[in-house]
């Protein structure tokens, strides 16, 4: 059971890390750049843009630039975000982190339905070994369902990395 004590002190090391989260998200930022390398921008957790880098060769774009810097900012702004919900959730918790998310109705970049999950270990070796030259690994044979019932008994999900 828990103190009166124990839950003051709980209290107040939560009042102490809510001061915090303002240092957290001032710290926060994220840059983006388009494919080819001709723009590039940095922005913070508020939406302030930092950093704004143009190659040369941007001029050629014309009236692409415009819509193409307004693009790149905007995934730079969704990168602060996540970094800001990143350093968050490593202060709060994960449960505080979704409360806020749910509180300011800005959820995390990595929890929209539209983000790109990226790829598989399999895929990515698979890729590395053509872009290489060597013969692509045979697959492992499937895993019968006790030593996925084996594996699962022993996981831990504190070594999983947060979405955030």
């Amino acid at each position: 059971m828990i103190t009166t004590r124990q839950l003051i002190a709980q209290a107040r090391a939560r009042e102490e890390a809510m001061a915090q989260v303002d240092e957290l998200l001032a710290s926060a930022s994220g840059t983006a750049h388009d494919i080819d390398g001709q723009v590039e921008a940095t922005v913070d957790a508020r939406g302030k843009l930092l950093r704004l880098w143009l190659a040369p060769t941007a001029v050629n774009l014309g009236d692409r630039l415009g819509p193409l810097v307004v693009e790149i900012a905007q995934a730079a702004m969704r990168e602060a975000t996540q970094d800001g919900y990143n350093k968050v959730a490593l202060l709060l918790g994960e449960d505080m982190t979704h409360l806020i998310e749910r509180m300011t109705g800005i959820p995390a970049p990595a929890r929209a339905e539209d983000d790109d999950p990226g790829m598989t270990v399999e895929e990515f070796q698979r890729l590395r070994a053509e872009r290489m030259g060597s013969a692509p690994a045979q697959p492992a044979p499937a895993a019968s369902v006790e030593d996925e019932d084996a594996y699962w008994e022993t996981f831990d999900p504190a070594s999983l990395r947060s979405d955030r």
